[in-house]
């Protein structure tokens, strides 16, 4: 498959990754908020963040192998 060397294309793949971890994180924390405020709890904010942050790491675990293998290195 023929690399795109278009810098723009790579521009907004780059900017993809670097914001994966950060939004999933958030995500995770928001959801966990809005569950301790519905369920009245004090706890679920944490879980939800870490799991947040583990479907972050996940996910960019499988973006950078698969864009690796793309690459041929």
């Amino acid at each position: 498959m023929p690399r795109d060397d278009n810098v723009w294309a790579q521009v907004s793949r780059y900017t993809g990754l670097a914001l994966l971890l950060p939004i999933s994180t958030a995500v995770g924390y928001v959801i966990g908020w809005l569950l301790d405020r519905l369920l009245h709890t004090h706890f679920l904010f944490l879980v939800f963040l870490l799991l947040g942050i583990v479907a972050g790491f996940i996910s960019l675990f499988r973006e950078l192998t698969t864009q690796l293998e793309r690459d041929g290195s």
